[in-house]
């Protein structure tokens, strides 16, 4: 997987008197922790193009549902590195809920399953999820690189690295609108995954930023916070890359 550094003109800065250059405003940075994450979030990714212009085949969407479910099953995992490293008890209560979000307050519940009753409604059966066996190499390696990434890095870096969730509400309804015409062969129900998230997307994306506007005061501070969600960005484009070749060499076979 590569690893891009935020565009130089997100890293444009003034300079003070002494010539060193100056941190932005809290607002400033916002902007641009608004503006990479909308030019690098994975809805520009040609596959979820062609998904969300319904020229996805079945066996394309199922190896996306199939590979995307090993994300899903790591988000409390990375959540849970996170959540160690927050110095608050407050912090770590509210941090706590996106843990719980996926992973459910009891069995049967969370995001996990309802990932796992999309995998059905697409035409997967539960052990094909849960064993792993369309895992491909190239998303393992991008999700255990998310994974390591929040264990290693500290916790401005960490924070700043879950803003892609600023995109998520409006991927999700994307989906919501699309997947009914292009799709109707999934059953409404195994949408449920995508209504779920566009609430906690916009609670969960507006709490991180508001922590990471408080916490990135120094230039370096501020250009960690953007490399952080540059790299989440990688993360999750480079997941489509492996999802869209597997999809290729599918075709490839069938002609």
């Amino acid at each position: 997987m590569t690893t891009t550094t935020p565009d130089s003109a997100l890293l444009t800065r003034r300079y003070g008197s002494d010539g060193d250059p100056a941190p932005w405003s809290a607002d400033e940075l916002e902007r641009r922790l608004r503006a990479l994450a909308t030019s690098r979030y994975h809805d520009r990714h040609p596959f979820n193009q062609r998904m969300h212009r319904g020229r996805l085949t079945p066996a394309e969407l199922r190896t996306w549902v199939a590979n995307r479910f090993y994300y899903q099953c790591n988000i409390p995992v990375k959540d849970a590195l996170i959540l160690s490293k927050l110095p608050l008890p407050a912090q770590r209560r509210s941090w706590l809920r996106r843990i719980q979000d996926h992973d459910g307050h009891t069995d049967g519940d969370g995001g996990i399953e309802r990932w796992l009753q999309l995998g059905e409604a697409v035409g997967l059966r539960r052990a094909e999820l849960l064993d792993q066996r369309h895992l491909l190499p190239g998303v393992r390696l991008a999700v255990d690189g998310y994974v390591n990434f929040c264990r290693n890095a500290g916790v401005l870096e960490a924070v700043a690295s879950s803003l892609t969730e600023l995109c998520a509400p409006s991927i999700m309804l994307t989906r919501l609108e699309t997947f009914p015409v292009h799709y109707p062969w999934i059953k409404s129900a195994g949408l449920s995954y995508f209504r779920g998230r566009v609430p906690q997307g916009r609670r969960d994306g507006g709490e991180a930023l508001g922590w990471v506007r408080d916490w990135a005061r120094t230039t370096e501070q501020q250009e960690q916070a953007l490399a952080a969600l540059s790299f989440k960005c990688d993360v999750l484009w480079s997941l489509l890359d492996s999802v869209q070749g597997a999809a290729g060499r599918q075709d490839h076979r069938g002609a």
